[in-house]
């Protein structure tokens, strides 16, 4: 099992000089990963309707993913990072291949692609796209993209899409993982299907068990192996300490995770250094533990 980190979306501010530095102390820990979170919009809490107890509002930070991740590319070296997720059917999917692509290009391949279908209609609405019919639109979506970074040029005629004799350039030297997050058994089914691995959005409960199990059935029927399908889980700094990050990463570790981030976030932590000291506590407990 691999061991990362999380960026601290909000905490992290917008000083480029704090971004690469924690950029490069992840790295230098020897995190194999970094994952960011995506959210295009926040609503203000004083709409007309309201916007109570809900995960975040306009006054969240969330760095865009893809120019942060070129930012990143550009000032570390072995590092690999993924979105957790992106929100894809909210986005334009050739626009996202292009991104995607050039992300991919400039990282040389250090890059996957972590996509899920969000809650916030209010993103949906100022992006002009369709909230209810996300989850279809996501499969066909994924379609596309493969077809984009492979094909010089694609003709394309789908529910949702159409491309006429058109592609991008450049394209990545090979298919960008797509990963997808989530738990509906809709949405298990077509991760099994088309995607490359998954990302739990809770810890490594029974649910969690049977979401993987039941990823184990689909793709057997769909003919497709189970090796080399990923399983990206997350941990949290906030509230635990090294005998309980040992037994989480452990039970990630049984139910057959294949990477483990930790989110150093929401723990009162200030500063950079405050980060990565949290971020290398975690990663030495839990490397023990393996």
């Amino acid at each position: 099992m691999e061991f990362g980190i999380v960026l601290p979306h909000h905490e992290i501010g917008t000083d480029p000089g704090a971004i690469k530095a924690f950029a490069q102390g992840a790295e230098s820990l020897g995190a194999t990963h970094m994952l960011l979170y995506d959210h295009v919009l926040g609503a203000d809490p004083n709409r007309p309707g309201g916007w109570k107890n809900r995960p975040y509002d306009k006054d969240v930070r969330f760095h865009e993913p893809f120019t942060t991740f070129s930012f990143i590319a550009a000032v570390t070296s072995k590092i690999e990072m993924m979105t957790a997720v992106l929100i894809l059917p909210q986005r334009q999917t050739a626009l996202v291949a292009k991104q995607a692509a050039e992300v991919a290009i400039l990282s040389e391949g250090r890059f996957r692609l972590g996509i899920g279908t969000g809650w916030n209609q209010v993103e949906y609405e100022a992006l002009n796209e369709n909230f209810k019919n996300r989850g279809k639109r996501q499969a066909e979506q994924v379609e596309v993209l493969r077809k984009l970074w492979r094909e010089d040029t694609l003709t394309y005629g789908g529910k949702y899409h159409t491309v006429t004799a058109a592609s991008i350039n450049p394209r990545p030297a090979r298919s960008i993982p797509i990963w997808f997050g989530g738990a509906a058994p809709q949405l298990i089914e077509r991760c099994a299907k088309l995607g490359d691995g998954w990302i739990p959005l809770a810890g490594p409960t029974p649910d969690a068990k049977e979401a993987i199990d039941a990823l184990k059935k689909h793709r057997a029927a769909a003919g497709l192996q189970w090796a080399g399908f990923g399983i990206q889980a997350q941990a949290q700094f906030r509230g635990g300490d090294p005998d309980r990050w040992r037994t989480h990463a452990g039970k990630w570790r049984e139910l057959g995770a294949t990477h483990l981030a930790v989110a150093t976030h929401n723990a009162g932590l200030v500063g950079v250094d405050a980060h990565l000291r949290a971020a290398a506590s975690y990663l030495t407990a839990v490397r023990e533990a393996a």
